[in-house]
């Protein structure tokens, strides 16, 4: 079985050498048995209320499905997650796959990606003792819903997950159950699961199997952060182009929940 060589990319807060505090970068390049490692595609829908969502999501697809397809050849099982979309899949059988567990419920623990974080929010909500606590503000302010286009409205205009990514119906699983999902990736010994996907703000940090609940209950995450969007709009703070909105967020996710990394080195595995 093949190995992934994955280069892991967290940040940590330390000082210069004048004493004064500052974020630095850290690679640690791993290597983690392919069938010991999951992917899973977030909310990665065929269509979207916002214009901008649509239009940003679209150049990325062809990188999504060939980061999948290698990932699949190497034996990393494949989990897709477009949620509110399962009547679509009911008679896939990614989807029985996927039903065909029991879901779990583990108690919550604190993210060991939090405890090793040194920094002043960070420690303060990991010296709580609480998993549920543990919950540093987000960079970037989405109240508006994070549309860039001023005449969108929210609605449901997602049915199933775009057909832009292609789903073995041998292999792959279908759900957006975290507890479901979590009880599968133990039952196949996953010790690591990867995500894509979108909004990394919104859905990959706070869907029941994405970022913030995986790390609660003991599951590494890592997040291929050229593979992701956020919903955020310049006119609200840090008043930042999109494209730094994104960049703050996915390294939020590097400081306080998990490492990231770029789809070439799944392209390589």
């Amino acid at each position: 079985m093949a190995t992934l060589r994955l280069n892991l990319r967290r940040q940590i807060l330390t000082t210069d050498t004048g004493g004064h505090r500052l974020w630095r970068f850290v690679e640690d390049r791993v290597e983690e048995p392919a069938d010991r490692t999951g992917l899973l595609l977030c909310d990665v829908w065929d269509s979207h209320w916002c214009r901008g969502a649509r239009e940003r999501l679209e150049p990325l697809l062809p990188k999504m499905n060939a980061a999948v397809h290698a990932a699949r050849d190497a034996g990393v099982q494949i989990i897709h997650a477009p949620s509110d979309t399962m009547d679509f899949y009911a008679d896939h059988p990614a989807r029985h796959r996927a039903l065909a567990a029991e879901p779990a419920v583990p108690e919550p623990v604190l993210p060991a990606f939090a405890a090793a974080t040194d920094s002043l929010v960070g420690g303060i909500f990991a010296a709580a003792g609480d998993p549920a606590a543990y919950d540093p503000p987000l960079p970037v302010d989405a109240a508006d819903q994070g549309t860039t286009v001023a005449e969108n409205e929210p609605y449901k205009a997602w049915t199933r997950q775009h057909p832009a990514i292609d789903i073995d119906a041998a292999k792959d699983l279908i759900s957006d159950e975290g507890g479901r999902i979590f009880a599968c990736l133990r039952a196949r010994g996953i010790e690591r699961l990867l995500i894509l996907g979108v909004h990394t703000n919104m859905c990959v940090l706070h869907r029941s199997f994405a970022i913030k609940q995986m790390s609660r209950w003991g599951m590494p995450m890592a997040l291929l952060r050229d593979l992701t969007d956020t919903m955020y709009s310049p006119a609200r703070p840090p008043y930042v182009s999109h494209d730094d909105g994104t960049r703050l967020v996915v390294e939020y996710a590097e400081k306080f929940w998990c490492p990231s990394l770029e789809s070439a080195d799944l392209l390589g595995a």
